[in-house]
């Protein structure tokens, strides 16, 4: 997919039309999953099965031979920092996200994480800063729109 699909896609995430923003969300996702082909493809999906299962060390194992194999595939550090997520070590979790966006700026989902660790960090301020860039790139997003309302509430 090249970078003229890619930025239609993105315009299309500021469609007011919500059909329009959900297939280009629903594109956008398919093109980072694919991004580097079935091999990549294929290992997410089992370390999904394992984190499913509860196997999360292997779940990491897997994700982490995949960063190490193939370290600008974005996907692999945003699923690994899914998973750190959502075993509460939000440092890490935070670190792979920061990580996704220097490989893929306009990475929404890993944006929407770093807004998240850093709320659950305590630093809201910080926390309302990246969800607002995630505005940025998907304006109609109410959870995030949510999420800064939330972390406001907690600075005062």
């Amino acid at each position: 997919m090249d970078s003229l699909s890619i930025n239609s896609l993105l315009e299309d995430l500021k469609n007011p039309d919500v059909t329009v923003r959900e297939q280009a969300t629903k594109k956008l996702w398919r093109i980072w999953f694919q991004q580097k082909g079935i091999y990549g493809l294929e290992r997410i999906d089992q370390s999904q099965k394992l984190l499913d299962a509860g196997e999360m060390a292997e779940a990491e194992a897997i994700l982490t031979e995949l960063i190490k194999k193939q370290p600008d595939f974005a996907e692999a550090w945003n699923r690994r920092a899914f998973l750190h997520y959502s075993i509460g070590e939000y440092k890490s979790s935070l670190a792979d996200c920061q990580r996704v966006i220097q490989i893929n700026p306009v990475h929404f989902g890993a944006l929407h994480g770093m807004g998240l660790c850093y709320a659950a960090l305590g630093e809201y301020g910080q926390a309302i800063k990246t969800f607002k860039r995630a505005l940025e790139i998907q304006p109609y997003s109410l959870v995030n729109q949510k999420l800064i309302l939330e972390c406001t509430l907690r600075l005062n």
